[in-house]
């Protein structure tokens, strides 16, 4: 389906058209006609599916005839790099509408609260927040959601593993009854119904087929042990001298900084990207990451959900990461909009079992690779629960004692 098929206004398709977008996605295919429409929507969609134009763009054609300038729209969403890329998203698809948008976050100087007060009191049409940082300005008794009339929740599911849901019914509790409410999600778990059914009215529902690496990864495995994985690393790069563009991502803050350490010490420039960086670093490291002048970012689970950087040749996974729908995520950062990529999971003895939770997600045994020569031999035993045995793929895990 192409754009000029949904019943929008013509300055919103004429922005469209300038971003480049003629076919819309299957999420937005579904989405758009129903939130124009005016209901509430739950959608379960994945990463990379294009769910942020799901909601902008009929967003945009219902805010686009606004004539005061009261917050029409509240855009909630987990990390700062996400409300940045949304708010990016939303300024490309308004070039040619008279829509307003700004980002709160946290990280920034009290230079930027005073900026971000000035904007509350005088009014904006889209605001993209964090649920901390907008709770401390609402706390202050200048922000007006009187007139809302749209209430988007993204990454709902991440919100709740964040802890969120206190502050997220706090600023709800403030807004107008009488509202659309979109919730997007990238899984849904009980939890997340359960919240739903708090906050919407009578939703739609929208599956998309859920915990599918795109077609395009090539994606591999190394068992290997925690003293190999830096070394690796270094081999699979110096094979692969042609990619520009690489996050390793870990599971662990504390882990970024000695990465970066270990690259570097065999000679590979990388930068470690995490919560501990000002707001300011993480946009000069993104920024030099989307030009290619850095090659290598190590990177915590913030990076799998919360940035769009196009082009990125390889994801490597350190170790696997908690939550298999994560490991999607990680994946689902390269191969983007029907590319190519690759993505390499390291796979030390105790994550083994993370491993087999992966595979029972996605369908299928992800392809073993040999170590090495010089970096000796990888775990041998893998170690599965009785209740993982001899089902589809996964019936030899027990005998296999080395990658094929």
């Amino acid at each position: 389906m192409i754009f000029t098929e949904f019943d929008l206004n013509e300055q919103l398709l004429e922005a469209i058209d300038h971003m480049g977008f003629k076919n819309a996605t299957p999420i937005q295919e579904m989405a758009i006609p129903k939130i124009i429409s005016g209901k509430d929507l739950i959608a379960c969609a994945q990463t990379g599916t294009g769910k942020t134009a799901a909601f902008i763009i009929p967003l945009l054609h219902h805010l686009t005839n606004k004539t005061d300038t009261s917050i029409g729209a509240l855009v909630l969403v987990p990390t700062r790099e996400l409300a940045i890329q949304i708010e990016q998203e939303i300024q490309g698809l308004s070039y040619f509408v008279s829509v307003g948008s700004m980002a709160l976050y946290g990280g920034g100087s009290g230079k930027d609260w005073d900026v971000q007060r000035a904007q509350l009191k005088e009014g904006v049409d889209i605001i993209v927040a964090t649920p901390g940082k907008l709770i401390s300005h609402i706390n202050q008794g200048y922000v007006d959601f009187s007139k809302l009339t749209h209430l988007i929740l993204d990454e709902a599911d991440k919100m709740l593993d964040m802890g969120f849901v206190d502050d997220l019914i706090q600023i709800i509790s403030k807004l107008p009854k009488q509202r659309q409410t979109l919730l997007f999600s990238a899984t849904m778990p009980d939890k997340i119904r359960a919240f739903s059914k708090r906050i919407l009215n009578n939703p739609d529902e929208i599956t998309l087929s859920l915990s599918k690496p795109a077609e395009g990864v090539k994606q591999s495995v190394y068992l290997t042990f925690d003293q190999q994985k830096i070394p690796l690393i270094a081999e699979i790069l110096k094979a692969r001298v042609e990619y520009t563009s690489i996050i390793i991502f870990t599971s662990s803050k504390s882990m970024v900084s000695n990465i970066v350490h270990g690259l570097r010490k065999l000679g590979l420039n990388s930068r470690g990207i995490s919560s501990n960086l000002e707001q300011d670093q993480r946009e000069e490291l993104l920024q030099g990451f989307r030009s290619k002048r850095i090659r290598i970012v190590v990177a915590t689970d913030v990076m799998s959900r919360g940035i769009d950087i196009k082009d990125i040749n390889l994801v490597i996974n350190f170790d696997a990461p908690f939550d298999a729908e994560d490991y999607v995520h990680r994946v689902g950062r390269t191969a983007r909009a029907n590319t190519k990529g690759e993505a390499i999971t390291l796979v030390n003895e105790k994550d083994m079992r993370k491993l087999v939770k992966i595979e029972r997600l996605i369908g299928y045994e992800i392809n073993r690779l040999p170590l090495p020569e010089e970096l000796g031999s990888g775990p041998e035993i893998m170690v599965v629960a009785p209740q993982q045995k001899k089902k589809g793929p996964f019936k030899n895990w027990k005998k296999r004692h080395k990658p094929e």
